[in-house]
């Protein structure tokens, strides 16, 4: 172990060489889940993740308690957390309406693949299915999707209203 005493200047230049290689949203991962690990929250009022630079207009504070309308950037992981899919299906409508309504907007998009799901199953630590190609065609079967064409498909009312209103559902 290193007898080196850390000032915080000197921690904060080392947080800024390890974040600084990253892109935004993987840093802004990091630093959550450094916070969380803490159990460090952000400071009404202080400068954090989510927030903007001074000469930006305000972000509404990050809060998974809030309707969905008037939260700002959470990640994946988190909105799994909340939401609390039971199955691959619940999973596959709960990605697709992350990608539809709350994702940064250089990851949002309207339709999602398998490719999608494959890519956010795994930043949210959700199981992968054995047979991912088969999911999107079962939960279009089941009703909450939309085929949009080319292995696309669109979440549709019922798979909003599930994410919406019916998750977490009752254990």
């Amino acid at each position: 172990m290193s007898s080196e005493k850390h000032t915080l200047g000197k921690a904060i230049d080392i947080l800024l060489a390890a974040l600084e290689p990253l892109d935004e949203a993987s840093r802004e991962t990091a630093i959550i889940a450094v916070c969380r690990q803490l159990n460090l929250a952000p400071v009404s009022g202080a400068l954090f993740v989510s927030d903007p630079l001074p000469h930006e207009t305000p972000a509404p504070q990050l809060s998974l308690e809030q309707p969905i309308e008037r939260r700002s950037r959470v990640d994946i992981r988190s909105f799994k957390e909340q939401k609390k899919p039971r199955t691959a299906r619940e999973m596959a409508c709960v990605t697709a309406f992350y990608l539809q309504e709350l994702a940064g907007d250089e990851e949002r998009k309207d339709s999602i693949s398998t490719t999608d799901l494959e890519k956010y199953f795994k930043q949210a630590g959700y199981k992968l299915p054995t047979r991912m190609a088969q999911l999107l065609v079962d939960a279009k079967a089941a009703g909450y999707f939309e085929s949009t064409g080319r292995g696309e498909y669109k979440l549709n009312a019922v798979g909003y209203n599930l994410v919406e209103h019916n998750l977490p559902g009752e254990g």
